[in-house]
């Protein structure tokens, strides 16, 4: 080969080695061969939503994976070329993707971006103690209130795939009727425990809906934000508040560190109070692709069959 070649090639190999690496134009260089729109959602809980609409027709992909706690994530570049891929990004809204805002926005100006949360009236969310304007984002919790979400997905994908309509159409009224069920189901187990004994006590406050829909009380170690750790106060006041109720169990939760409500155990049992973890909570994450608590419903059904074992 002679040396003007040898040029040439050497100038075109950084071209070439940045167009393999850079997604497709159509989503498939970084999600496979897929076909249809292609659908980034943040949070498990969307992305479950999103799949069972969408079926066959869209490929639906998650940015975070099980245990990853959204108040902290933040999107490595390959989540920023995957959301630039996408037809459809779908996000919870309410701050809870806290450290996403700037690139979410950025995101809206070429792409359909959409916060399911905001479909909720205002007069149904939980307003923040100390936040003026600012609510609860974990609407997950309340089984019947996520049931609202299921509008803005179908509307979105529909928009996408209008052909499909009839078809999206039908699989969201199967969703809504599944959601229904599970409403009901989650009442009857929660109000199985007995009345002195209802009172859930988790890393952080994340299952107000959840206490407020089911009529258990809540009492959360940290905020509803798990961006900073809790102080002496907060533990000392949990404490008191176990040991005087005699609480019997709590509960440590998949996406926050295990060492806060192990410290708050540890405290109890040296005051003569024998509590013990209940077992470990979904609340900011489902579980694992593949398992019962991979999807939304069995995540609720298991964090609701632990609460209940554990407190009756």
């Amino acid at each position: 080969m002679d040396k003007k070649r040898l040029v040439l090639v050497g100038l075109m190999l950084p071209v070439l080695l940045v167009s393999a690496c850079r997604p497709a134009a159509d989503g498939s260089g970084a999600d496979g061969g897929r076909e249809g729109p292609l659908v980034v959602a943040t949070t498990g809980m969307i992305g479950d939503l999103a799949s069972k609409i969408a079926g066959e027709r869209a490929t639906v992909v998650t940015l975070m994976a099980t245990g990853v706690d959204p108040h902290l994530f933040r999107p490595s570049e390959g989540d920023v070329r995957r959301m630039g891929s996408a037809d459809l990004i779908l996000y919870n809204g309410l701050h809870l993707e806290g450290k996403m805002g700037e690139i979410l926005s950025r995101m809206a100006r070429g792409r359909l971006v959409v916060a399911v949360g905001d479909v909720v009236p205002k007069s149904e969310l939980r307003e923040l103690s100390g936040f003026q304007g600012q609510h609860d984002p974990h609407l997950w919790f309340d089984v019947r209130l996520w049931s609202q979400t299921v509008g803005p997905v179908l509307e979105a994908l529909t928009g996408l795939m209008p052909e499909h309509g009839s078809e999206l159409q039908a699989r969201a009224d199967g969703v809504l009727a599944g959601l229904l069920e599970l409403d009901r189901w989650v009442e009857e187990q929660i109000e199985g425990i007995p009345a002195d004994r209802k009172i859930l006590v988790t890393a952080h406050d994340a299952f107000g809906y959840f206490g407020d829909r089911y009529r258990i009380e809540v009492v959360g170690l940290q905020g509803i934000s798990t961006a900073a750790e809790a102080g002496l106060q907060d533990m000392d006041r949990l404490v008191d508040l176990i040991v005087e109720r005699k609480i019997p169990a709590v509960f440590v939760e998949s996406s926050v560190p295990r060492r806060s409500i192990e410290s708050v155990v540890a405290a109890c049992h040296s005051r003569g109070h024998q509590v013990l973890i209940g077992g470990e909570l979904f609340s900011d994450a489902m579980g694992p692709a593949g398992t019962e608590e991979g999807t939304y419903d069995g995540m609720v059904r298991h964090n609701v069959r632990t609460i209940a074992e554990a407190l009756r």
